[in-house]
């Protein structure tokens, strides 16, 4: 008699390549990958309150009207020094500036300036992922205007992020400065776009769209991949090899299609990491993620 805990699932229609609807959720859910997911998540807390009590509280700066719309600025030493802006990830749907301050330091001790974005969570703006959007970029683009204020430079703001928020920071990187800021093309130096997604077609299927409300225009406008023609600078695409087979799929795709578009982009593959354990190789100068984001930014 066959046990009924070790019983292959009967599979479903496909909804997406090879997937049924539950595989697909499932690839749309980062629990399902990494069990040790709040213990990761607990060691982000608790490496984030170090950080704040050696680093002292960031600049609070806003950049738009509302109370969430601001940036935790934590400054290096240096004056005219470059700017690393990050956008967190929490699915859209967690997460405040403040609990990532754990990434600050490796920037602040090698000469740069750590800018980490607060925005709304996709929850607090009715399912309209188009809002993130305009306020990461509305934040980038007030970081470039307003650097100088805080003693950064304005011609090397860096994008960063993961999960989520690598999302965002491809969404960011491939912004209409000219048409949407009226800013020049490349705002952006140099961007690490971290276990994140590119195109939202899979992702409008999955069980995400029951709180994203996705329309034609926000797949079409919010996939980094479909607007390659409006990306300036030099891309990081990185996954870990125990993220999800979606996650893990994003991040070829894109570097294959940032390849065939003739753009400048590197790839970084995690051996052994799960999605929240890549983050926090973000963190040091000898993790995949640091290291590679301060030879970007002509750091290391």
């Amino acid at each position: 008699m066959t046990d009924t805990l070790t019983a292959p699932r009967t599979k479903g229609p496909l909804v997406w390549l090879d997937m049924d609807q539950q595989a697909l959720d499932d690839a749309y859910d980062q629990a399902v990958y990494a069990p040790n997911r709040e213990q990761v998540h607990a060691r982000r807390a608790a490496n984030s309150a170090v950080a704040r009590a050696v680093l002292g509280e960031p600049l609070r700066l806003q950049y738009g009207t509302t109370e969430i719309e601001g940036i935790d600025v934590y400054r290096c030493k240096k004056a005219n020094a470059p700017v690393n802006v990050y956008t967190h990830g929490g699915a859209w749907r967690n997460g405040r500036s403040r609990e990532f301050a754990f990434l600050a330091e490796l920037f602040v001790n090698t000469g740069a300036h750590s800018v980490i974005v607060d925005f709304n969570n996709i929850d607090d703006v009715g399912g309209d992922l188009m809002v993130m959007a305009r306020q990461v970029r509305s934040a980038v683009a007030y970081v470039y205007k307003n650097a100088a204020s805080f003693g950064g430079d304005p011609n090397r703001v860096y994008v960063s992020g993961h999960s989520s928020g690598g999302h965002l920071a491809g969404c960011i990187a491939t912004t209409d400065w000219q048409r949407d800021f009226g800013l020049p093309k490349d705002v952006v130096k140099g961007a690490l776009l971290a276990s994140g997604m590119y195109d939202l077609k899979p992702v409008r299927l999955s069980k995400r769209s029951k709180y994203v409300n996705f329309t034609d225009e926000i797949e079409e406008e919010l996939s980094a991949q479909r607007h390659l023609d409006r990306l300036n600078c030099p891309v990081i695409v990185a996954h870990g090899t125990l993220e999800t087979p979606e996650f893990q799929r994003q991040a070829r795709d894109f570097h294959k299609a940032l390849k065939a578009a003739g753009k400048s982009v590197k790839f970084l593959v995690g051996e052994s990491y799960n999605h929240f354990e890549m983050l926090e190789t973000l963190a040091t100068p000898y993790g995949l993620l640091g290291r590679a984001q301060l030879e970007l930014m002509k750091l290391s």
